[in-house]
């Protein structure tokens, strides 16, 4: 395998710890835990992680003016950074 070819392969284990860890946060967060879930969605040299929630719940997720969103992204760029992989949050509400 290239160095390029392996610098774009993103390892399965980064982005299941990256997603038990916005699922983990999010669930202390909402009133209905059982139905948040995150969907990894590699996206070139980007992994969007998608985080859905309950209809109630969206508000709790986002925060006061985005400030708990903004938060996510934080620490979804904190931890980025130390895995040299760049991650995306998008919130989504579910039917």
């Amino acid at each position: 395998m290239t160095e390029a070819a392996a610098s774009q392969s993103v390892p399965v284990e980064q982005s299941v710890d990256m997603r038990n860890l916005v699922q983990a946060i999010a669930r202390s967060l909402v009133d209905a835990p059982d139905l948040v879930t995150v969907d990894v969605v590699p996206d070139g040299e980007t992994t969007i992680l998608r985080l859905h929630v309950g209809p109630g719940d969206i508000g709790k997720v986002i925060g006061r003016q985005g400030r708990t969103a903004r938060s996510f992204r934080t620490i979804l760029g904190a931890a980025s950074m130390k895995l040299k992989r760049r991650y995306s949050l998008d919130i989504v509400e579910a039917e």
